[in-house]
């Protein structure tokens, strides 16, 4: 066997091996440990938030945040039943805010469901204390260092003037302390997922007294995440000129004490899943620390807050704060308004655009204009694939251009091979030399794959990371654009009652369905337009390229499968049109044939 094949093919041995050694002992366990995890998030009972206790020290000349109580984990249900409740109901929101402890924690999505199926569940957003996954927003006030105040707390019971918030019907809360402060809270909901919560404090004691608002998200118990580097899921904060701060859960706990600071006038912190989110503002005019805290030895914990300025309010006089919550679905328009109305600093930013968001925000706009054009996202992901091409028609035209011409070259390169078969040296400078003399750039034809990288890295994020594309249907059995094909060729496209991608060990590699087939395919011809390499092991590796990107992209979005598929054939088309204006033989049936042509021995 030529040396070259044996350590081709010795590679792809190691390969696999590499593989499937770190599924079985990286993956492997790491899924036990999530899972492990999970069950006792479900089980041990919920431990403080993670800015409390002892170890938690305040900002310097202002007061630490306080600490959820520890509860006994019960059901949603009965955990909800411990305190009286307001409901909440609007077009998109279902749920109630607890009266005691004034928490929101208890909010589920009326318009997203858990599946494609239109009977499973609604998504529900936050969950109270005591109940298996506790997560919550909060609002209050701490006392100026050494003042003893009785502040209203997570068991203070407050009373309301209505049993029910709507988008037209406010609600009002009212807490006496009995000692000369008398707190108001008015919360206002819009039609979407906006909370604002107006605070207002009537000192009617003799002396004056000192407050600082607060407001946090907390979350009890790590969260289970999609897992995918290219979205982040965790805590996310943006204050002042802080820019966008983005902490995985396990990252937090690696930062000093736990915590990071944010400080600044104006923004926002909380916590982003894949397509939800949470988070509080407090005013946008005046400064406030931020924080992202997490931590907990047996059971983790961790907490979004934003501690106001020092409120003076002296005898007779009132202090009025205002906050806004945010819990719901992260949809591009929606915080694209709440960055201007009512003016949240960068709240557009929840959404992971990545680093190249100056190319994935533009091509979203695109693909959500075509969408309302067409009526389909999977017709949209076509339409801008052509639109796309158009654009890059003149770059393409000159590589494909420059294709031609090495295929013209290719019988003076296999004489130069055959001249000098034993001196690779050489063959390079003169295969240099014979380029320069009839000016062509050898790397030109790799432009139209270099140019399609960034479009491809942009609706890859697009696909991930916009709550649009979430349960998008195609056509077929195509019911959800942002998951990988449903069918599988390794069960006979779901004749047989099992799924593959549940096997251990390999159970990741076995995600091939239709349209991962189909972009092999035409993969795989739009290669054979092209020569083959002379040098075997890039001939070789040519050759596998098109299997290994079957199995590679098996398991992606199909939207992103349909993109690449359809991509193939229009440079397929493509190619061809310019290559028959060169006057360059087209050589894809060709090769083709020879493909399948069996050599004499």
């Amino acid at each position: 066997m030529n040396p070259d094949y044996k350590n081709y093919f010795l590679a792809i041995v190691l390969s696999i091996l590499v593989f499937v050694g770190w599924e079985y002992f990286v993956g492997g366990p790491k899924l036990q440990r999530q899972r492990a995890d999970l069950h006792e998030q479900q089980t041990l009972p919920a431990r403080p938030a993670a800015a409390s206790g002892p170890e938690a020290q305040p900002a310097p000349q202002a007061p630490g945040l306080p600490s959820a109580a520890p509860s006994i984990v019960m059901t949603r249900e009965a955990a909800l039943a411990t305190s009286p409740r307001i409901v909440i109901d609007t077009k998109n929101l279902s749920g109630s805010i607890a009266l005691k402890g004034a928490r929101l924690d208890d909010l589920s999505l009326k318009n997203y469901r858990e599946t494609v199926d239109p009977k499973s569940p609604i998504i529900a957003l936050l969950s109270p204390s005591g109940a298996p996954a506790p997560y919550y927003a909060e609002i209050g006030f701490v006392p100026g260092a050494g003042e003893q105040i009785d502040l209203p707390g997570p068991e203070t019971l407050w009373t309301a003037d209505s049993p029910r918030l709507t988008a037209t019907s406010p609600v009002d809360l009212t807490w006496d302390n009995g000692h000369g402060l008398v707190f108001h809270r008015k919360i206002v909901v819009d039609d979407d997922y906006l909370f604002t919560v107006t605070d207002t404090v009537e000192n009617r004691g003799g002396a004056a007294i000192t407050l600082y608002p607060f407001s946090l998200v907390s979350r009890h118990g790590t969260p289970a995440t999609s897992g995918y580097s290219v979205l982040h899921e965790g805590l996310i904060g943006d204050v002042g000129d802080s820019g966008v701060q983005e902490y995985t859960y396990a990252k937090i706990e690696k930062e000093p004490n736990g915590q990071k600071s944010l400080k600044g006038v104006g923004g926002w912190v909380g916590f982003t899943d894949k397509y939800w989110a949470t988070a509080v503002a407090p005013d946008q005019s005046v400064p406030f620390d931020g924080r992202l805290s997490g931590g907990g030895a047996v059971q983790k914990s961790y907490q979004a807050d934003a501690l106001g300025q020092a409120r003076t309010i002296d005898p007779g006089k009132s202090s009025e704060t205002r906050t806004y919550v945010f819990a719901g679905a992260k949809i591009t328009q929606l915080l694209d308004r709440y960055s201007q109305t009512p003016g949240i600093a960068h709240f557009d930013l929840l959404i992971d655009w990545g680093w190249f968001y100056f190319i994935t925000r533009p091509m979203f706009r695109l693909i959500d204009f075509l969408y309302r054009l067409l009526g389909n996202f999977g017709l949209a992901i076509l339409a801008v694939t052509v639109i796309v091409k158009t654009a890059f028609l003149p770059l393409a035209n000159k590589s494909y251009l420059s294709m031609a011409k090495m295929k013209a070259l290719q019988p003076q390169i296999k004489e130069l091979q055959a001249r000098y078969p034993d001196d690779k040296v050489k063959q390079q400078q003169e295969q240099m030399e014979l380029f320069k003399r009839e000016k062509v750039n050898p790397v030109a034809g790799c432009l139209p794959m270099a140019i399609q990288i960034p479009v491809f890295f942009s609706l890859y994020k697009v696909l991930f990371v916009t709550i649009e594309m979430r349960q998008a249907p195609f056509y077929g059995w195509i019911r959800d654009l942002s998951q990988p094909d449903p069918t599988n060729v390794f069960n006979l496209f779901g004749l047989l009652p099992f799924d593959p991608t549940q096997m251990p060990l390999f159970g990741h590699f076995l995600w091939l369905g239709v349209w991962p087939l189909l972009m092999g395919v035409s993969m795989w011809v739009q290669m054979k337009m092209n020569p083959e390499a002379a040098d075997p092991v890039q001939k070789a590796m040519f050759a596998w390229m098109p299997v290994i990107f079957t199995f590679m992209m098996g398991s992606f979005p199909a939207g992103l499968v349909i993109y690449w598929t359809w991509n193939n054939l229009l440079s397929v088309a493509q190619q061809w049109f310019i290559m028959k204006r060169a006057g360059v033989k087209f050589e894809l049936w060709e090769n083709l044939i020879k493909t399948f042509h069996r050599t004499p021995a």
